[in-house]
């Protein structure tokens, strides 16, 4: 229960601070500080949560990340059940907060959803969109996993690690999908939005499910094979 709670409020402080910058700085292309700003409070929040939850429940904070986990052995498949539904209220509770403040405060939200993740960057392609989300969580999943390896030797740096990689993911996908690589992160802001009724594009939610999932399970296979190839050797 403990690594459930930790997930839950990893989840929370993620979708509060990062999509919280991105509402308030806004995403769009012409101010590239916007862009910064909001990929250093995700990654900066990572690095936050790793040293305060990491030792209680491996700060996944993400779906995503507990299905390389789950491939990779190092977790049951009811622990990532529970995992995946503690970082999904997470992320509601998180867009809940969110919704009280930029409400009760009259503060404009410059992403005009609670920072949902959108395909406007790719032209609404669809199979754009799952490509860039796919590439960028197979990047994200696959350091992680690297950098969690009992045969990593990155001492206390493993947070800084995982943060700067989720901050380097997002400088480029903020502009294309709003860069989620993360189902519940998605998940939150986009039920906010439709609950609220605003203009969020709730149909594409899927799009921001399915490729971070597909390029999870795609870096925990490919890991497993490097790690496996360097053990014959």
């Amino acid at each position: 229960m403990k690594k459930l709670v930790a997930e839950f409020i990893g989840t929370m402080v993620l979708v509060t601070l990062g999509c919280g910058t991105a509402m308030l700085v806004g995403c769009d292309s012409s101010d590239g500080s916007a862009y910064l700003l909001t990929a250093l409070a995700f990654g900066l929040v990572i690095v936050g949560m790793a040293y305060c939850v990491g030792n209680i429940s491996g700060c996944h904070i993400n779906p995503a990340v507990s299905l390389g986990v789950l491939i990779s052995g190092g977790m049951t498949a009811k622990e990532f059940a529970g995992y995946v539904v503690a970082q999904c209220l997470g992320a509601f509770a998180g867009s809940g907060l969110l919704f009280a403040i930029f409400s009760l405060g009259s503060v404009t939200d410059m992403t005009g959803g609670f920072g949902s993740n959108g395909l406007a960057g790719v032209n609404g392609n669809i199979w754009a969109g799952l490509i860039v989300e796919i590439v960028l969580t197979f990047i994200f999943v696959l350091t992680i996993l690297g950098v969690t390896s009992k045969k990593a030797n990155h001492g206390s740096f493993g947070g800084l690690i995982i943060g700067l990689t989720l901050t380097l993911v997002h400088i480029l996908g903020i502009g294309l999908t709003g860069t989620s690589v993360n189902p519940a992160r998605s998940f939150g802001p986009a039920l906010m939005a439709a609950i609220t009724g605003t203009s969020a594009p709730i149909t594409q939610l899927w799009v921001f499910i399915v490729g971070p999932l597909v390029g999870a399970a795609l870096a925990a296979y490919v890991y497993k094979f490097l790690e496996a190839s360097k053990e014959v050797k």
